[in-house]
Parts: C-alpha cells; sequence; structure tokens
C-alpha cells in the first residue's frame, strides 16, 4: 500500500518546491494545469476507454458503488448549498469532491495488493468517467453559462468543447464499434496520457504556494467533505452491498474502492473553471493521508 502512496506524496512535494522556487515562472500552475485538462487528461481518458468493453458497466456490484456515490453525492451537495450557501459549479466541485474516488494511480495497485486483480477498479473508473464526470461538469458549465448569459448554446455545446467529455465519448464509441486503434496512434496517445497523473500532481503541490490560494479553507467544511468521502461512503456501500446480497468477495471490493480518497481531477476541473480551489485541494491531501488507515481498517475489517 506504500508503494501506491509514496508516488503521490513524492510528487506533489516535488511540485510544492517548483513553485516555492518559481524555476517555471509564474504562470506555471495555469499552463500546467491547462496542459492537463485539455491534452493529457483527455489521451488518457480516450485511449483507457477505446480498450475497455462498456459491458463492464452492467454488474450488480457497480449498482452498490453507485447508491454510495449518488447518497454522499447528494448529500455533500445539500451541505454545501444550506451550510455554505456555495453556487451551482462550487456546489459540484465540492459534491464530487466527497464522492469520486481516485481509481486510477491509487485505486489500481490497492486493488492489485488488497483484491488479487483489478477487474472492479476498472468498471468503477469507467462509471466515473461515463457519469459522474459529464453530470458534475454539466452543472458547472450550467452555473459558468447563466453568468454569461449564453446558457443553453454553452450547453448544447459542451461535448464538443469540454475535452474530457469529447475524448470519452470518442473512447466509447470506438470501444463500442470494436475497432482497434494502430500502434501509430496508439503510441502517441499513450505517452501523452502517461503525463497526466504526474502532471497533475505537481499542478496540486504548486497551488499549495499559489499566492492566490494559500488561505486556510472552510475547515467544517473541509472536515465534513472528508468525512462524507472517507467515513459515509464505504459505510453506505457496505450497507447497500449487505442489502442486495453481494457475495463477500465483490462486497470487499465494492467496500475498498469506495474507501479510496478524493480524486486529484476534482482539484484539475475547479482549477481549470477558475473556482475555489482550496477546498478540493485540501480535501484530496487529507482523504489522502486519511486513507492510508481507512483502506487499512476496511481489509482487515471486512477479513475478519
Amino acid at each position: 500500500m506504500l508503494t501506491a502512496f509514496v508516488p503521490i506524496w513524492a510528487l506533489t512535494v516535488l511540485g510544492y518546491l517548483v513553485g516555492r522556487s518559481g524555476v517555471l515562472g509564474d504562470r506555471a500552475e495555469l499552463v500546467l494545469g491547462r496542459l492537463v485538462f485539455h491534452v493529457a487528461m483527455p489521451a488518457v481518458l480516450f485511449t483507457t476507454l477505446s480498450r475497455t468493453p462498456v459491458s463492464r458497466l452492467l454488474s450488480p456490484a457497480i449498482v452498490v458503488f453507485a447508491v454510495g456515490t449518488l447518497v454522499v453525492g447528494v448529500g455533500a451537495l445539500a451541505a454545501s448549498r444550506w451550510l455554505f450557501g456555495r453556487g451551482l459549479a462550487e456546489q459540484s466541485i465540492g459534491a464530487m469532491a466527497a464522492c469520486y474516488v481516485n481509481s486510477a494511480n491509487l485505486g489500481v495497485p490497492v486493488a492489485i495488493s488488497v483484491l488479487g486483480d483489478a477487474s472492479f477498479i476498472v468498471t468503477v473508473l469507467l462509471f466515473q468517467v461515463l457519469l459522474v464526470t459529464p453530470v458534475v461538469l454539466t452543472l458547472v458549465e450550467m452555473d459558468v453559462a447563466r453568468a454569461s448569459g449564453h446558457r443553453w448554446r454553452e450547453l448544447l455545446t459542451l461535448p464538443v468543447r469540454n475535452p474530457i467529455i469529447a475524448a470519452s465519448g470518442l473512447g466509447v464509441a470506438v470501444s463500442a464499434l470494436g475497432w482497434r486503434l494502430p500502434d501509430l496512434v496508439n503510441g502517441p496517445l499513450t505517452q501523452l496520457g502517461a503525463a497526466a497523473v504526474p502532471t497533475a500532481l505537481l499542478v496540486l503541490g504548486m497551488s499549495l504556494h499559489s499566492r492566490e490560494q494559500r488561505e486556510p479553507a472552510n475547515r467544517r467544511e473541509l472536515w465534513i467533505t472528508v468525512l462524507l468521502k472517507a467515513v459515509a461512503q464505504p459505510l453506505v456501500a457496505f450497507l447497500a452491498g449487505e442489502a442486495l446480497g453481494l457475495d463477500a468477495r465483490l462486497l470487499l471490493a465494492v467496500v475498498l474502492c469506495s474507501a479510496l480518497p478524493t480524486a486529484q481531477n476534482v482539484f484539475v476541473y475547479a482549477h481549470q473553471y477558475a473556482l475555489d480551489t482550496r477546498l478540493p485541494r485540501n480535501a484530496v491531501l487529507l482523504s489522502t493521508v486519511l486513507s492510508m488507515i481507512t483502506l487499512s481498517g476496511v481489509t482487515v475489517f471486512m477479513h475478519a
């Protein structure tokens, strides 16, 4: 499990040191954030989804995971609105911070080390990319478009304008049609996609030193978000799995994946839309620290 966590912390610390030193200039955080959102992340999503059968979504285990995601996400959305007075865009990012798990660079090694295979975490990745991400980004765009006065035009062109949604849709289309990308296309895209996670972690670290985000986040809001992520989501998944009668191995997979920390993608999306990044940034960091305890606890409890 330490093998999975060490790269996250190492790259985040490196990003902080890069930001503190100023070696990349004043606009490095903005430029690298755009690189992740517009180039690297679409590449990795397209290549991953183009090779993954969409039929993976049809399983009772992912239904249980979806229940946990929905319950916690709606709860976080309500708390963001009624307790902290956030606008729709930041409500959506707050809800995402509470229920969007780090399924890629942390989920895969944890699943392999605990479960022995990564089949279910790939299903979780599909669910989040194909369903959760488009819903959240649409809510964010609705708020942004309403402020600009071009709401319907912005929403109708969202699948074309947003590289995350566009790349995901193209990847699913390639998979559904059974096409196999030639190596001349797949090779460069795979290499480009490999830059997504490390660059996102560098930007996350750089944000810890950014002048605009140096003020502390609302601690009450942060702790509610992190406790929803680290405690409520795996608990809801466990109760839903018991109610649906999942076998012990599938139930462990669902609860373990639900206990994964907040993905850095949430910070990337907030950063791209110029929203307050303090909550998603701190939720990623704090939930990742706590998950070392919760993931171990889930494993011991479920094997007891």
